[in-house]
């Protein structure tokens, strides 16, 4: 739990160090405007890379519950375009991604409270929406 809190702690100290915890500076990277978000975002993945490669490599074990550790692997399919575009429209939309939002509340940007609420409305809905029965399975009886 430390060991989470610490790495926690150290990535909203680089977005905000970085100054990626400001809508105005992701805006500007989503118009063109400046491409510092390119460099912060290609820093973090050689960072995270390097940190995968290296942990994957030692044993397959996950450093914090011992269990293995391995890649996910989801099929491409339309769940995943359709929540990849309402993702980016509501990153465009708020000018910032979820990480950043939390981030950006630790310095000092209180109006953002406003996306950050609207993210976990969001996520509630989608929830409630994936949790009705579909037609196929509504007149199939459960395992009761």
């Amino acid at each position: 739990m430390p060991l989470i809190v610490f790495g926690g702690l150290l990535f909203g100290f680089g977005l905000g160090f970085s100054h990626m915890a400001r809508p105005e500076v992701v805006i500007d990277f989503l118009t063109f405007e400046d491409f510092g978000l390119l460099f912060v975002m290609f820093g973090g993945s050689i960072v995270a890379g390097l940190a995968f490669w290296t942990l994957s490599s030692t044993g397959g074990n996950a450093p914090l519950t011992g269990r293995p550790y391995g890649r996910r692997l989801k099929s491409f399919d339309t769940s995943v375009l359709v929540g990849g575009s309402i993702f980016g429209v509501g990153w465009g939309l708020s000018g910032i991604c979820p990480g950043a939002a939390y981030a950006s509340l630790g310095v000092g940007n209180w109006p953002i409270l406003y996306a950050v609420a609207g993210m976990f409305i969001g996520a509630y809905l989608q929830g409630v929406w994936r949790s009705e029965p579909t037609s196929e399975t509504a007149g199939v009886p459960g395992d009761d």
